[in-house]
């Protein structure tokens, strides 16, 4: 009820300040809409939170025994939530924002949330050790950069992102974690509350501000409780609940990794683009992604009452079907990353013998004194760096004019196979520059012939004919 009183006047605030989110070729909504949303969320969530604290009942108990990681885990999201509503504002960049989770993740490990140990039914536990810090670091940065890049879609990153809650919902109540319930039921109290404004057609965006917080708080919740419960189901439900952001997103990194691009670069390759391009509607779309996540969280809930081996078993079969559905969608090619993989390595390979090549003339160019030497040193190179051709025309000190030149074979390439270079060279005697041409063997890879055309220009610019004693 507080979220429903608090987002239309969150709406109100967005316009009159023009905190709006104007459509672009990146956006998939025709109006401007306020992208503050998440103040609706926050607020209502932490409110009820902490008036907790103002009763005299059980509950009190449990919060005040836990007071100091409470609020030391309030405070912390709280300022995930600052540094999300500065990038909805005036504009962060993705790795200060990923800077400003990293730090905020390291102090909840300092804080003693960290997994430790993973305990199996039968009293065997699996000891993380050192490992807990880089694990749960990653779990936390990874969760919250999950859920913010899914909300690109009205209604989805917060509908999932309910389920999400509704799950530790359920678990805490069986493991009788009284705080980790307090916490969930407070935020997905909120968020049903805004999805009465956010879902299909939207009038509020949840914004940075909002996926980010919520993404930091259902990561950090969740390794409490696994903190608190060494359960093995504790972090495994959560990711099912997760699945459709925790592999939109790791398939994302993939495929700019593999693509050599930025992981912070925007795309249209996730999910609900794919679908989109398929000619879904957004309220079709969205109420698919909210049944699939309650299917996977339905099932998973059977790991609860089984052993530990059978619950890694339903755990590997719902992430296989989630794969699966990604992969039918085309999100997931595995014969398409192999081939990327392998052409990945062998650009690899060659842009370290173009490297090895660049040493090797470096050297070369270093001991040329005269300009007779340097010139050899150019023909080296060449031959290094597997051009087909070099020519320079001189003017000799009589006025003659004569042609230097330099050919791999005698075997004519295809032109097609050439890309010609023009490099203007120092005349230290007529103080003009000369002309080299240079014809540069592509192998089949312009990006490969541009890479040795800058290495060659370096060289020529580091040791240049003036510098030469004669």
């Amino acid at each position: 009820m507080l979220a429903i009183a608090v987002t239309p006047l969150t709406i109100r605030l967005a316009h009159r300040f023009n905190m709006v989110d104007i459509p672009d070729s990146r956006k998939v909504h025709s109006r401007p809409t306020p992208r503050i949303g998440g103040i609706a969320i926050y607020i209502p969530m932490m409110a009820i939170t902490l008036s907790l604290f103002l009763f005299d009942n059980t509950v009190r108990n449990y919060l005040l025994e836990n007071q100091l990681k409470i609020t030391a885990l309030l405070s912390i999201s709280t300022f995930i939530f600052i540094v999300g509503l500065t990038d909805d504002i005036k504009g962060l960049r993705a790795r200060t924002k990923i800077l400003c989770q990293l730090g905020a993740s390291i102090i909840v490990c300092a804080l003693g949330f960290r997994i430790n140990s993973i305990c199996f039914s039968g009293g065997q536990v699996l000891e993380l050790g050192l490992l807990s810090w880089p694990l749960t670091i990653l779990w936390i940065v990874g969760i919250t950069n999950a859920v913010n890049l899914i909300d690109g879609l009205d209604g989805l990153a917060a509908g999932l992102s309910a389920v999400a809650c509704g799950v530790m919902v359920v678990l805490s109540i069986y493991f009788e974690q009284m705080v980790m319930c307090i916490i969930m039921t407070s935020l997905l109290g909120a968020l049903i509350g805004f999805l009465f404004f956010n879902f299909n057609p939207a009038k509020i965006f949840m914004g940075d501000c909002g996926s980010l917080f919520l993404g930091f708080v259902i990561a950090s919740s969740s390794v409490m409780f696994a903190t608190k419960s060494h359960a093995l189901v504790s972090l495994t439900l959560p990711i099912l609940a997760l699945g459709i952001p925790i592999f939109d997103t790791l398939f994302s990194i993939v495929r700019r990794y593999l693509e050599r691009r930025s992981l912070f670069s925007p795309d249209f390759e996730h999910f609900h683009h794919r679908l989109l391009a398929l000619g879904l509607k957004q309220r079709h779309i969205v109420i698919a992604a909210y049944l699939i996540t309650l299917m996977a969280a339905g099932f998973g809930m059977f790991m609860i009452f089984t052993r530990s081996f059978q619950s890694i078993l339903i755990f590997i079969s719902i992430l296989i079907l989630l794969v699966l559905a990604f992969r039918l969608l085309g999100l997931f090619k595995f014969g398409e990353m192999l081939a990327i993989l392998r052409k990945k390595h062998i650009l690899t390979n060659h842009i370290k013998l173009e490297k090895e090549s660049f040493e090797k003339a470096r050297l070369h160019f270093y001991r040329a004194k005269t300009f007779s030497q340097w010139w050899d040193s150019v023909c080296a190179a060449a031959v290094g760096m597997n051009f087909n051709t070099v020519l320079l025309s001189l003017t000799n000190r009589d006025g003659s004019n004569k042609i230097l030149s330099w050919k791999k074979n005698n075997e004519e390439p295809e032109k097609k196979n050439i890309m010609q270079m023009i490099i203007p060279v120092s005349d230290r005697r007529l103080n003009s520059a000369l002309e080299l041409k240079v014809n540069i063997n592509t192998d089949g890879s312009i990006e490969s012939a541009g890479r040795r055309a800058r290495l060659f220009n370096r060289l020529l610019e580091e040791y240049s004919v003036a510098q030469l004693v004669t």
